[in-house]
């Protein structure tokens, strides 16, 4: 059995830990109101420039734009993952990992080489850890996202789209459903999945001013955008709930071990007073 210093130094470390968690649990679930006002900000843009991106797949157009056309045989995939540049965060990080291998393990199955954009520092070591080709990154996005840091790795993977090397794009973050709730999911950004006719009321097109090759490069290169930093201000929602249950988890855990720590230092005090006791009474009787 272990001392009663030795118990004591265990308790004053843990309580220490346990001060630490608690701070960081205040800290995320400011943090957190934060991130999740600006995603929800967010959202209503990224949906409605989604549906219009979407409805221009299928409009009858004269001028076709190379993210809407569909590629006859796929020989390579660019994907963007979207991960969190610090831990502490349970296994936020870890479940989008484990969705971009298995989509990673399906395309070298099928034959396809994949190419790799990482947004944020822990969705890079991954990747490098996996050996996968990383052909971008941006890592150190802050609290905030700003498009600027974001708009050059991915214009990387957009001019590979444009040019041939890759031939479809898909994007893997963390969504946010509720601050319990977080779930990692797939989208294709590349090509643009048209619209079913028969979600459509009546068919769409438009009249485009000046002409439709300005509005339709224009619009794509901002429907990309609006997609990426949904996804980053999504997964930054995220991070922060999921710090928050996790150091909330922790600080929970601590104080258990605590009181744990606190009946084993009692029993030992005790055991050692008992046998100081039976020591003195031992010697009395002798004497």
């Amino acid at each position: 059995m272990a001392s009663g210093k030795e118990i004591r130094t265990k308790i004053k470390s843990v309580e220490n830990t346990r001060k630490i968690t608690r701070a960081m649990e205040m800290v995320a679930a400011a943090k957190m109101r934060k991130a999740q006002e600006r995603m929800r900000a967010t959202r209503p843009y990224a949906e409605k420039i989604a549906a219009v991106a979407a409805h221009l797949s299928s409009a009858s157009s004269e001028y076709k734009h190379p993210f809407v056309v569909k590629r006859e045989t796929i020989k390579r995939v660019g994907l963007i993952v979207v991960s969190t540049d610090k831990g502490l965060c349970g296994g936020l990080n870890t479940n989008a990992m484990r969705l971009a291998l298995n989509l990673i393990r399906q395309w070298d199955t099928s034959g396809h080489g994949v190419e790799v954009t990482a947004l944020g520092n822990k969705g890079l070591g991954f990747m490098q850890r996996l050996g996968a080709k990383v052909v971008s990154h941006a890592v150190g996005l802050g609290d905030t996202a700003h498009m600027e840091q974001l708009i050059g790795p991915v214009k990387v993977m957009l001019d590979a789209y444009s040019v041939g090397e890759i031939d479809a794009l898909h994007l893997v973050y963390s969504r946010f459903v509720n601050t319990m709730k977080q779930e990692a999911v797939s989208v294709q950004l590349l090509p643009l999945a048209p619209v079913e006719q028969t979600e459509l009321a009546h068919h769409w097109d438009y009249i485009y001013e000046p002409d439709a090759k300005s509005v339709v490069d224009a619009l794509l290169v901002r429907y990309i955008e609006a997609m990426i930093y949904r996804a980053v201000t999504e997964n930054m929602a995220c991070e922060q709930s999921a710090r928050m249950v996790a150091m909330k988890a922790a600080s929970d855990n601590a104080k258990n071990v605590i009181g744990e720590l606190k009946l084993v230092y009692n029993k030992t005090r005790q055991a050692a007073i008992t046998k100081e006791l039976s020591e003195i009474v031992a010697g009395a009787a002798a004497v």
